[in-house]
């Protein structure tokens, strides 16, 4: 839950897209979960951020170019949309990251100014939630804390690839000064 003080709080709902979610080319179990948890937290937030993968179609994480993952989140394609369940007009802000073909990115931070924007905001506390948690969340969380901000990781939001891969990215977090909500 937001945190009760005065500045204004942004909430960062990272990639919570259709190629994520059950019958996308990425899914990760039960990632569509989430969702009815997020729609609330929104509207106790002052910015809602969602951050977007949104790969060319030549993307160097894809197994066809030498990465380690399927096609997924290309640009324009159905699977890049976020989940029709996710009340994307909550959204006051989108991120779009991971869109140069020779550049990996995990993180909302990675190029897409979201630092700069949140401090024109006002912002100095975000909440992360979304998918996955020992992916994209973890390295938003971190690197948000990198840049000076108050950080909690909201794990009701979350879901992650591996179960032990989470419970490694929440301790890595953790150990990194980022509050794990349960």
């Amino acid at each position: 839950m937001p945190p009760s003080h005065k500045e204004p709080i942004a909430l960062i709902v990272v990639d919570v897209q259709n190629d994520f979610c059950p019958g996308g080319s990425l899914p990760i179990y039960n990632g569509h979960m989430i969702i009815p948890t997020i729609n609330t937290l929104m509207g106790l937030y002052d910015f809602v951020i969602a951050t977007q993968d949104w790969h060319p179609a030549n993307h160097c994480s894809f197994k066809a170019h030498g990465g380690k993952w399927p096609a997924h989140c290309i640009q324009g394609a159905p699977g890049a949309d976020f989940h029709p369940q996710l009340r994307t007009p909550a959204f006051t802000h989108i991120v779009r990251k991971a869109h140069r073909a020779d550049k990996d990115v995990y993180s909302g931070f990675k190029g897409t100014g979201l630092a700069k924007m949140l401090r024109g905001l006002g912002i100095q506390h975000v909440d992360i939630c979304g998918l996955a948690t020992d992916h994209c969340v973890k390295a938003t969380a971190l690197d948000a804390k990198t840049a000076g901000f108050d950080v909690a990781v909201l794990l009701r939001a979350c879901r992650g690839v591996t179960p032990e891969n989470t419970t490694a990215a929440i301790e890595e977090m953790r150990k990194a000064g980022i509050v794990i909500v349960s």
